[in-house]
């Protein structure tokens, strides 16, 4: 099949030729790399990546195709995607499409056939930068100024761009607008949508909380006023200190009831008291980066998408114990506080698709709850142990069934 032309244009006056696949379109937006070998449809519909055109350094794309399953947000998010190799045949029994239909019908650009080990070593060696997606042109000149033109990530606040309309309650089945009448009586935990993963909302309802899921202007006076028994700051894009709104929430917050920020919400509660957050040369994005929990020596392999820190020499000090480490970079990226009830990692505990080593975070916040008298959650899992078995049904004997169908 031959495919049209494509370019990738970076703000230094680099260009990446390739073949187009997705949208005919162009986008532009902060060029970074992700390290991970599976989870592409969970990757590009991830919040967090919105403003940035995404490259996988795993050579094969989409070999295993689509489904309407895998989705972490209501969409794809991502500005673009680039790639080694699209496979146009997937081979998957989940699968119901081609990652370049999913691209087309979301709007979304691709190019393939680019050299991405060059592109990543670029990115490693002179640092994210802004760059330019077209399948529609290949006149580099313009492309290049394109992606000079471009907003840097650097002050820009997305979190508007990607939270929800309005509030909803997470069931077994996904958002819905009425509190599932299976949760109630469960300890509530509110979700600041700052570009939530689904997976989160998910784990959540699995380790028995009632879950509820507010816009991210939300103020933290009216969290409170919902009475949660915990408050989780959720992950998102863009740059934490321009979010004002979200800081003075999560200075209110942690101050009354327990809570857990993950990513972005990890950088909020170091914001709220007092640190200073700062950019990462190329960042932290993919599924096999160390942690060292410095309490137990143990190594987790994690998920993580953040291009930005929480400076540890600027929080308060003594105020917060620093439990988790990067094993790449030695960033922080976990911390408890030693006298509130707050506790927050700087990966994803969550990590759709994988791994799992870090799944633990979420029994700590329920434990954190239980300590503090607001109530225990019960693992869905558990409760169905508890549950008594249900008597076997009579099977009717052939004849009399016949007879009763007669």
């Amino acid at each position: 099949m031959m495919r049209r032309e494509a370019m990738l244009a970076l703000e230094d006056g680099r260009v990446f030729r390739g073949e187009a696949f997705g949208a005919d379109t162009e986008s532009t937006g902060e060029v970074v790399f992700n390290t991970a070998m599976t989870g592409y449809q969970e990757v590009l519909s991830d919040p967090s990546y919105c403003g940035q055109i995404l490259t996988f350094t795993y050579p094969l794309l989409g070999n295993y195709g689509v489904n309407g399953e895998d989705f972490e947000s209501s969409g794809l998010r991502a500005q673009g995607m680039v790639c080694r190799d699209l496979c146009e045949v997937p081979s998957n029994w989940r699968s119901t499409g081609t990652l370049d239909a999913l691209l087309r019908d979301k709007g979304l650009p691709g190019i393939t056939g680019v050299d991405t080990r060059a592109l990543t070593r670029h990115l490693r060696d002179h640092g994210t930068m802004r760059g330019c997606l077209s399948t529609l042109s290949v006149n580099a000149d313009e492309l290049v100024d394109k992606a000079r033109k471009s907003p840097r990530m650097e002050g820009l606040a997305l979190a508007d761009v990607v939270t929800c309309v309005e509030p909803y309650w997470w069931g077994a089945e996904g958002p819905v607008a009425t509190e599932p009448t299976a949760d109630r009586g469960k300890p509530l935990v509110v979700v600041p949508d700052y570009g939530i993963k689904y997976n989160i909302l998910r784990l959540l309802r699995a380790e028995g909380f009632r879950v509820r899921v507010m816009p991210a202007r939300t103020t933290g006076e009216e969290l409170l006023a919902l009475s949660p028994d915990g408050v989780l700051l959720s992950n998102g894009p863009g740059d934490p200190e321009p979010l004002d709104f979200a800081i003075a929430a999560a200075r209110i917050v942690t101050q009354k009831v327990p809570t857990f920020g993950i990513c972005l919400g990890h950088q909020l509660i170091g914001l709220s008291f007092g640190a200073k957050t700062s950019k990462l040369k190329f960042g932290h994005r993919g599924a096999n980066h160390p942690v060292i929990d410095r309490r137990t020596g143990v190594v987790e392999v994690t998920s993580q998408n953040h291009g930005f820190m929480v400076d540890a020499d600027t929080m308060p000090e003594g105020e917060f114990e620093f439990t988790h480490f990067s094993g790449n970079d030695g960033t922080l990226e976990g911390m408890v506080h030693r006298k509130l009830p707050v506790l927050s990692c700087q990966y994803h505990p969550e990590a759709s698709p994988g791994p799992h080593d870090s799944r633990p975070w979420f029994r700590a916040f329920a434990d954190l709850i239980a300590k503090e008298g607001r109530g225990r959650a019960v693992p869905l899992a558990a409760a169905a142990a508890d549950k008594p078995a249900k008597k076997p049904a009579t099977r009717k004997p052939a004849a009399a069934a016949g007879k009763a169908g007669a």
